[in-house]
């Protein structure tokens, strides 16, 4: 029986994970926990030294990322809290150096791009300071398909980015942006509508 399948018969592991994935407050430091992201990563150290052209790479990704798609391409180094939380469709791409906090879940559909340095949140924090030494909480991040996420974007808990979008490179994705269009800046705005669909 290997570590993990040792910490899935964990309840107490259970219930945070519930918790986690159902938006509500949970302890992402009990000892479960730590040990359960723990062995995510030794997975993402094997993923991280391996070269992208070495035959283990595919099945390293499809161990780390088993909910997504079996063409998704992860280009190292990459970091994520759980990895089975990341839904990505068929041809997906991520490039060099992103980061995913996957606690809620993060959907990405299907042809997206991912650009270097993407930085994905779902996890957040509250405000007070004595509630954030308790307990966080996680809001799930959905990308639509055929999207391109430019360099350095930050997308923040709660999100969704409708299919087909352009988010320009260095955003920060602070709420909702619709399908169709290109948005740039911090906070993120839509500065033009593409794909023929015409500004509202």
């Amino acid at each position: 029986m290997t570590r993990r399948e040792e910490l899935e018969k964990s309840a107490s592991l259970q219930d945070e994970l519930r918790r986690m994935q159902n938006g509500e407050p949970y302890d992402a430091h009990t000892p479960e926990m730590r040990a359960w992201r723990g062995e995510v990563k030794k997975l993402l150290r094997r993923l991280n030294i391996t070269e992208y052209h070495e035959p283990t790479m595919a099945s390293i990704t499809r161990e780390l990322l088993p909910n997504s798609a079996p063409d998704v391409f992860v280009e190292p180094p990459f970091h994520c809290d759980y990895g089975n939380l990341i839904i990505a469709g068929e041809g997906v791409f991520i490039n060099f150096g992103c980061i995913i906090l996957d606690g809620g879940g993060v959907h990405i559909g299907r042809r997206t791009l991912i650009a270097p340095g993407v930085h994905i949140y779902t996890a957040e924090h509250p405000l007070n300071a004595d509630e954030r030494d308790e307990w966080e909480m996680c809001r799930p991040v959905r990308i639509g398909e055929r999207c391109w996420i430019g360099g350095d974007v930050t997308i923040c808990p709660g999100v969704t980015i409708g299919d087909r979008t352009v988010i320009g490179a260095g955003s920060v994705v602070v709420r909702d942006i619709p399908s169709d269009c290109v948005a740039v800046g911090n906070p993120c705005r839509v500065v033009k509508r593409v794909n023929g669909k015409q500004d509202e």
